[in-house]
């Protein structure tokens, strides 16, 4: 599990790890509350076109959805019925339910308290079940000579 921790812009951050993954071949799904994930379709979409990035919703076709890279979905039921199950992206504000299917899971943290705040109850729920965890604080990257 790794926690990116003080990301100034949860979604053009996103938008940069998904197009690093789209172009490495990783499969992805993005999970999140339903108007975040509305705003990260809009900029996957805005992203020039060197820069595209193949995804789509949960709730497109299951043919596009079984050959699609990457899967935006809010309905954490939908994480069973998943075609791939290589990484877990989370934007979301709790634990997102099934995780534990997933090869990688990387769970984004805003600078904002709230978002702190219960991205610390989700790394206290994952050490207590015993799973192996990785910070990376963007904060002492962009501070770094």
């Amino acid at each position: 599990i790794a926690f990116h921790f003080n990301t100034p812009h949860k979604l053009n951050y996103a938008c940069r790890l998904l197009r690093k993954a789209f172009s490495s071949g990783a499969k992805v799904m993005v999970w999140a509350e339903p108007e975040t994930l509305k705003e990260l379709d809009k900029a996957l979409w805005e992203l020039g076109s060197s820069d595209f990035v193949a995804h789509c919703m949960i709730d497109a076709p299951d043919f596009v959805v079984a050959r699609s890279p990457i899967v935006l979905t809010s309905d954490v039921s939908a994480l069973n019925a998943l075609p791939h199950h290589e990484v877990l992206l989370s934007l979301g504000q709790n634990l997102a339910n099934g995780f534990e299917k997933f090869e990688r899971v990387i769970e984004l943290v805003s600078t904002e308290d709230e978002d702190r705040v219960n991205a610390r109850k989700r790394w206290k729920i994952y050490q207590e079940r015993g799973y192996s965890m990785k910070r990376h604080d963007l904060a002492q990257k962009s501070t770094a000579p």
